[in-house]
């Protein structure tokens, strides 16, 4: 193994262009961490902020390398790391550094990945898994029988929530922005999904008797939300794309949160502590990864971009033109 790796760099917040391939000394593992040397790491939202200057890296993680999920195999192990062996496959959650050509996970946040899925496939998981998992089954106590409302349904997190809630037994309708990106919803398993850009979810789902909103949008769909929620509702927020603050003329009543008993709560997972994490991955791979393996859960990949691309990958991000997950892809031939 090489001393110096590839790396995607944020030179200075701004555009996509920002970003340039640089080369950078191949990370250490501390104790509890392992080295991956990673094949394929997923493009989310939060990348994007970072790059833009909004959302900096945690202290624990590289300041101008995004990249909070990836997938490859393991190359060196923590001095206290016996849960795995160099040479296993994995994808990971990490704190940051992903867009590389190595990277450091913790081991307590690692999951093997999963039966005949490439790496591709594999680092399109981690954080929609961890962040739908967390929020709309602990957080949200999504039942069996119960209906959720998905807005961005053929986002990540989207894609991931329509398809975990269906396979637990909940019903789903979801909101999105053109007939194509409805239809994905359906076939991925929503009952319904409403073209926000031509209808009124609201209109459309008063009667449905919704149970849990997972809302990453914000703004004037707060007030919706609440008065399409059933009693003792839950609402919870993982972004406000549109604000987190509603316009005068969206503010919601709020004593319909006080008759219906609701439940209006948010989080975010990139700065909860490791022990945390580890929990909520050994409580994912109980749960959901028995799931995915069984054939319920498929990934959807919109599509997949060298590393040294990752600047028109963001590009795709930032236009929402995409259904499912953007994906850098890393070649370890040179």
């Amino acid at each position: 193994m090489n001393n110096e790796m590839e790396a995607i760099i944020i030179t200075q917040p701004g555009p996509a262009e920002v970003m340039r391939v640089e080369k950078r000394p191949v990370p250490v593992p501390g104790k509890d961490e392992v080295l991956i040397r990673v094949h394929a790491a997923g493009i989310n939202r939060p990348d994007v902020l970072q790059r833009k200057g909004v959302y900096p890296a945690p202290p624990d993680a590289p300041a101008d390398i995004p990249g909070l999920e990836i997938a490859g195999t393991i190359e060196a192990l923590g001095e206290t790391v016996t849960n795995w062996n160099t040479g296993d496959k994995v994808c990971a959650l990490i704190q940051g550094g992903g867009y590389a050509g190595y990277a450091i996970a913790r081991a307590g946040q690692c999951l093997p990945i999963p039966h005949g899925f490439s790496f591709a496939e594999a680092a399109s998981l981690p954080e929609t898994i961890y962040t739908v998992w967390h929020n709309v089954f602990r957080i949200g106590k999504l039942q069996p029988g119960e209906t959720l409302l998905v807005h961005g349904g053929t986002s990540g997190i989207g894609i991931t929530a329509i398809q975990l809630a269906k396979a637990f037994g909940a019903k789903v309708f979801a909101t999105a922005g053109s007939d194509e990106k409805c239809n994905a919803c359906i076939q991925l398993g929503a009952e319904d999904c409403i073209n926000y850009r031509t209808q009124d979810f609201e209109e459309i789902l008063k009667d449905k008797k919704t149970d849990v909103v997972l809302d990453m949008i914000g703004g004037s769909y707060i007030a919706k939300n609440i008065r399409l929620l059933n009693e003792d509702g839950r609402m919870v927020f993982i972004n406000t794309m549109k604000g987190s603050k509603p316009a005068v003329d969206d503010l919601p009543d709020f004593g319909l949160i006080l008759r219906k008993r609701l439940t209006i709560t948010g989080s975010t997972l990139r700065n909860r502590d490791p022990e945390f994490k580890r929990q909520l991955t050994e409580d994912i791979f109980e749960q959901v990864w028995p799931i995915i393996e069984s054939g319920k859960f498929k990934p959807v990949i919109h599509a997949t971009f060298p590393l040294e691309s990752a600047a028109e990958a963001h590009l795709v991000m930032e236009s929402s033109a995409h259904i499912g997950k953007l994906i850098l892809t890393v070649n370890h031939s040179s």
